[in-house]
């Protein structure tokens, strides 16, 4: 569990006279929840780590806050040849129902996606080109874990899309406000001030216009390969590379 001397750090006078603060106790059926999703993560992880892969996950299910509707979203956070993930799955029986390439702006590092069940809730992950230091930190500030944190339970502190900071507790987790204490917020989840900024913004301005899905969404055919797709794709100037 994450460490309680953490949450006793929680800056009490600014927190308590702010709405968005609270503490959550989890239910049985949470923490069910939980154990289900990160026992399929963690078959998932398994099988890339024996492949010589170094995967992670992030989001609610690094830092526990999942509900029945979460998804199990594994990464590996570097630029990897596509056929290796795919063949690494396949031999452990890991079928890949369906594949895309996402890029999520013009200026986004472009990744690509496989679901391995119906719901598409199950997917594993990697760029297509390097990865920016803003964009590693990304995965940081919702809260990420590697394999063997997962195997020892461990769950970290990290900013929902909602915008609230999560830290984990035994009973549950601790919720404290992100707008106005970004400084804070960096230092807890260990990013950048500017990392911190850049998605406050960016989640702020979804919350008030909406969402407008991502710039780029491409589902491979069944006889192409990711490099295929990705070079079809900047051929014909659908895909943005800097």
């Amino acid at each position: 569990m994450w460490d309680r001397d953490l949450v006793a750090r929680t800056p009490r006078h600014k927190v308590a006279r702010i709405p968005e603060f609270r503490e959550v106790t989890y239910s049985a059926t949470r923490w069910e929840i939980l154990r289900r999703l990160r026992r399929d993560a963690s078959r998932l992880m398994k099988a890339l780590k024996s492949c010589g892969l170094e995967p992670i996950t992030h989001g609610s299910l690094a830092r526990g806050d999942v509900n029945s509707k979460s998804d199990v979203d594994i990464v590996i956070p570097y630029r990897v040849q596509a056929f290796l993930v795919e063949l690494c799955l396949e031999n452990h029986g890991i079928q890949a129902l369906n594949r895309f390439i996402i890029q999520a702006t013009p200026a986004s590092t472009p990744k690509a996606y496989i679901e391995v069940d119906p719901s598409g809730l199950r997917t594993v992950s990697f760029p297509l080109s390097d990865l920016s230091p803003r964009e590693w930190e990304f995965y940081r500030f919702g809260g990420m874990v590697n394999y063997e944190e997962l195997v020892r339970d461990v769950r970290v502190p990290g900013v929902s899309k909602s915008l609230v900071l999560i830290i984990p507790t035994e009973k549950g987790h601790i919720e404290a406000p992100v707008v106005g204490y970004e400084h804070y917020v960096a230092k807890v989840v260990s990013v950048s001030i500017e990392t911190v900024v850049e998605r406050v913004n960016v989640l702020t301005r979804r919350d008030r216009y909406g969402r407008t899905g991502v710039y780029l969404k491409y589902q491979l055919l069944s006889s192409e390969s990711f490099e295929e797709a990705f070079n079809k794709l900047i051929e014909s100037g659908r895909l943005k590379t800097s």
